[in-house]
């Protein structure tokens, strides 16, 4: 595979990079297989989080006697020194590790309070000063921020949403990064599994020398096609061009990003994976997102009350009650059609 250099922190790192937030999903012996398939592979760079429950444990089983050849990062939820320093003391013991190379705050809705020498920011300092990580960075949904964040100069690395669906003022970011040396980081390369070709989700990747996406995986068929396509040489030619104007024609009125700018909902309504509903349905395998757990979410539905709050505050301008109630019906109709027993909560 190929390298790319992760902006100043100077690191490199596969071009095909570990998102572990799947791994949380599937047994310890399954997750450890992967893992070690991943690094077998020449895979290099894995990001996890404190959020992703046993995650970082699995990495401490997987790759902690390879932890020299791998680069390892972690976010904390926290949102106070103390707090961001106490889950970095539980990931490095969950990841069997003295040190992580990059320390993330997960998920910001505001950059933190540089005034403030409790707030998380100074815990980014304090680890880094401390050798417990070697370098600093934030994660969100939220463009703004994103923005705000590498042009800072406090940062070292900005993760944030990016795949073939990005609107084009989110694609801003990738300039904005280089102009300012900054490691960007892509989630969510394949939208959560909406996008309907990883083939295409790889190459529109191969336009930028400055932007590592980190891919979800949780079975190995689905990294050997990354792998796969690393190997050929895969580049975005008129065919993935147009699988990908395709796809952006196909959701360019109905498609949810997934950003949570929409909640929180009044009433309770889980809106953002309502309004995605339909798509991971037909993109994933369906008995996940029809357990008894899914059944109570979805049931939320009901409960709108038509204020309109989501659609005022989404950024791409979506038709959020519209969405979330064609889901229903959808997650209905499937629940049916698969013969899956629909309990009280519907």
């Amino acid at each position: 595979m190929k390298m790319k250099i992760l902006g100043r922190t100077g690191l490199q790192v596969t071009e095909n990079s570990f998102g572990a937030l799947p791994i949380q999903r599937i047994p310890d012996e399954d997750a450890v297989a992967l893992l070690r398939y991943a690094y077998d592979s020449g895979i290099n760079f894995y990001d996890t989080a404190r959020f992703y429950t046993d995650s970082e444990h699995k990495i401490g089983l997987a790759l902690s006697n390879v932890r020299e050849n791998i680069i390892l990062a972690t976010k904390s939820m926290g949102r106070t020194k103390s707090s961001a320093l106490a889950d970095l003391e539980i990931s490095l013991g969950n990841l069997k590790t003295d040190y992580v190379d990059i320390f993330q705050l997960h998920n910001i809705t505001e950059l933190p309070d540089i005034n403030d020498p409790e707030s998380s920011y100074y815990a980014l300092i304090e680890a880094r000063n401390s050798g417990k990580c070697h370098f600093i960075g934030i994660t969100t949904h939220r463009l703004e921020l994103a923005i705000a964040a590498a042009e800072s100069g406090l940062y070292d690395t900005v993760q944030f949403p990016l795949c073939y669906m990005s609107a084009d003022r989110d694609l801003e970011l990738i300039d904005i990064c280089k102009k300012h040396n900054i490691g960007l980081i892509a989630m969510k390369g394949m939208s959560g599994g909406i996008i309907s070709s990883a083939e295409a989700a790889y190459s529109f990747f191969t336009q930028y020398d400055n932007v590592v996406p980190i891919w979800g995986v949780q079975k190995k068929s689905e990294l050997d096609d990354f792998l796969g396509y690393a190997q050929k040489g895969i580049v975005l030619d008129e065919r993935l061009k147009k699988i990908i104007e395709d796809d952006r024609e196909r959701f360019k009125d109905d498609f949810c990003r997934g950003c949570g700018y929409c909640e929180p909902c009044p009433v309770g309504v889980p809106l953002r994976d309502a309004a995605r509903m339909i798509p991971m349905l037909n993109r994933a395998p369906w008995k996940e997102y029809t357990t008894e757990a899914w059944q109570e979410k979805m049931s939320h539905v009901k409960d709108c009350i038509d204020c309109g709050r989501c659609e005022s505050r989404c950024p791409y301008q979506l038709q959020c009650r519209r969405l979330i109630r064609e889901s229903y019906d959808y997650f209905i109709k499937v629940c049916r059609e698969k013969g899956v027993l629909i309990n009280k909560y519907l």
